[in-house]
């Protein structure tokens, strides 16, 4: 019981972000992985296409 009130006192003191700041920090993450995956998609097809071309 000792350990979840220290567990317990310990949330008390974190800074939680506001509603606004959640989402606009959870929109970003959303678009960087989006980004992300398309720009590898992009680089490994390129290269996809690139070693057969070579290949041949």
């Amino acid at each position: 019981m000792k350990f979840l009130r220290d567990v317990w006192n310990e949330l008390k003191k974190t800074s939680w972000p506001k509603r606004k700041e959640l989402t606009k920090y959870t929109l970003t993450v959303i678009g960087m992985v989006i980004f992300m995956g398309v720009f590898i998609f992009g680089v490994d097809s390129g290269l996809s296409a690139f070693m057969s071309w070579l290949i041949k």
